[in-house]
């Protein structure tokens, strides 16, 4: 039985605080479990060059073939589905995958266990997600650490407290304190446990995906958990060319289940990919297209969400770097051709190499985040936390990519034209060279006119320094304690609980702790 708990009660003070309390619960936050953008994508590419793209990613899937290793059963897919077949390499005739995918939802629901909390994928709508995978965490105490099972609660309780992101998550830093082959079971159940929003599960072998997806059937029931996507799991091709059986099998298992993976290449130009930006791109449309249509082969009609990593590295280094201009314009590309397929698309995040929470991180991520709003991705996954790349989970970036996501709530809601937005009467009250501070329009407008960011400092030069001359590394430090400090969690119902926690127990009885 899914529940719905009733929201929290918050007391409310007086002044900005208040303000901000109540812009962060109305049409801006809370209230809006995801964004239904207003602003159109940014298409460059014209219908020629789409064309060509798209004919060099069909000469690879035909004359180049991709490699489905050590996995009989995709193999059987594929022979049967037509595909040409030499021992693990399989080719594709064009338009192929394209036939095999129309029967791909181009939206779906991924369903919480609050059913405010549910999010819609695909389409206009845009869905903000914790960075993922992670095995180092920072913050500006501590510095940089191995993640443990506490951290991964912390993130998912910072997520849950945020208004301004729509999603848990996944695997937001990894728990080294938990032996490998049991770490999975407690972080969906902290997931389940600590929030009250969509989640992810794991993909690391076959079984821990069933596995994950067998505690979204208690909390959901087997019956709904069938019929609804009610857990995602995030997989990875092997660039180039190459799907190995730890993630088909992984992706056939969500598909099986009714469940939706998110197929993503993870191409470094130069490294796993080709140093051009078109190449990597039509690289990456053959390598997702064929791990979207293995799914619907699995099981037509499951849920799939093309997804996309495009990135670059440095030549003299060999070292990746993120947030960088090329995989950003690329990104727009990624999106126009998802389209072409009619597929919910993931792309991009708030990406960095920066090793602080400092202008440099802010700026590549800016850089990347606009890259996914404009290309129109639907999922957004590495929202927030992303630092030193992708290594470290960090808490004060997390709460300052949080703060961006917030605003980008209000920069995707385009500009609203109706009599009260166009303002007349408050002309006809001011008048010539008279101000609108305290006129009858701004009056009714004022809590909710402007978004208002929770770790900017607005105040003149001399108030912030009295203040202690904070940047918003500090700032933001101060805002994720706070959050933990008052975070509540949200209601779980006890038999479900119960449930998990036995088949947690059972599943950890049975095998001894494994490092590996």
């Amino acid at each position: 039985m899914i529940e719905k708990p009733a929201p929290p009660r918050r007391e409310r003070g007086g002044g900005r605080i208040a303000r901000r309390e109540l812009r962060s619960h109305g049409s801006q936050g809370h209230g809006r479990p995801y964004i239904v953008r207003n602003i159109p994508t940014y298409d460059i590419l014209s219908e020629e060059n789409l064309l060509r793209i798209e004919a060099t990613a069909d000469r690879i899937l035909a004359e180049i073939g991709i490699e489905f290793r050590d996995d009989a059963a995709a193999l059987d897919h594929w022979k049967r589905a037509g595909a040409r077949i030499d021992g693990a390499l399989v080719k594709f005739e064009p338009g192929m995958l394209r036939e095999i995918l129309k029967t791909a939802p181009a939206e779906f629901t991924q369903h919480a266990r609050n059913p405010a909390n549910s999010v819609q994928i695909g389409g206009k709508n845009v869905v903000f997600s914790p960075a993922y995978g992670s095995p180092f965490v920072m913050d500006l105490e501590k510095g940089r650490r191995y993640g443990t099972i506490e951290d991964f609660r912390n993130f998912v309780k910072l997520a849950q407290s945020s208004p301004w992101l729509h999603h848990s998550g996944g695997t937001i830093c990894e728990p080294v304190d938990v032996p490998v082959n049991k770490r999975h079971l407690d972080m969906v159940y902290s997931h389940v446990k600590y929030s009250d929003r969509g989640f992810m599960g794991s993909v690391t072998s076959e079984a821990r995906a069933e596995d994950s997806i067998e505690m979204a059937r208690i909390v959901f029931g087997e019956k709904f958990a069938d019929e609804n996507c009610v857990i995602l799991g995030n997989v990875n091709v092997n660039s180039p060319l190459v799907w190995d059986a730890t993630m088909t099998t992984v992706l056939r298992a969500y598909a099986r289940a009714s469940q939706a993976a998110v197929i993503v290449p993870f191409i470094l130009g130069g490294a796993m990919g080709p140093v051009t930006n078109a190449g990597a791109i039509a690289q990456s449309l053959a390598e997702t297209m064929a791990g979207c249509a293995l799914t619907q082969l699995e099981r037509p009609g499951a849920p799939v969400i093309f997804g996309n990593f495009l990135s670059s590295m440095s030549l003299r280094s060999g070292s990746p770097t993120f947030g960088t201009p090329e995989p950003a314009i690329g990104s727009m590309v990624i999106g126009q051709l998802a389209r072409r397929l009619n597929l919910p698309l993931r792309c991009s995040g708030n990406f960095t190499t920066s090793k602080l929470p400092d202008a440099h991180a802010m700026n590549e991520a800016t850089m990347s985040m606009l890259a996914a709003v404009h290309c129109g991705a639907n999922f957004i996954l590495h929202s927030a936390g992303f630092l030193d790349g992708l290594l470290s989970m960090s808490y004060e970036k997390f709460v300052m990519d949080a703060d961006f996501c917030g605003a980008l709530h209000t920069y995707l809601d385009g500009v609203r034209i109706d009599e009260n937005q166009l303002a007349l009467d408050a002309f006809k009250e001011v008048g010539p060279g008279s101000h609108f501070f305290g006129c009858a329009h701004t009056m009714q407008n004022y809590e909710t006119a402007f978004w208002d960011s929770e770790i900017a400092d607005n105040e003149p030069y001399e108030k912030w320094e009295a203040a202690g001359s904070e940047d918003a590394a500090i700032r933001a430090n101060k805002r994720w304690k706070k959050a933990l400090a008052e975070y509540e969690a949200p209601p779980l119902d006890e038999g479900i609980d119960e449930a998990l926690k036995d088949f947690m127990a059972r599943k950890k009885g049975q095998m001894d702790d494994a490092w590996y």
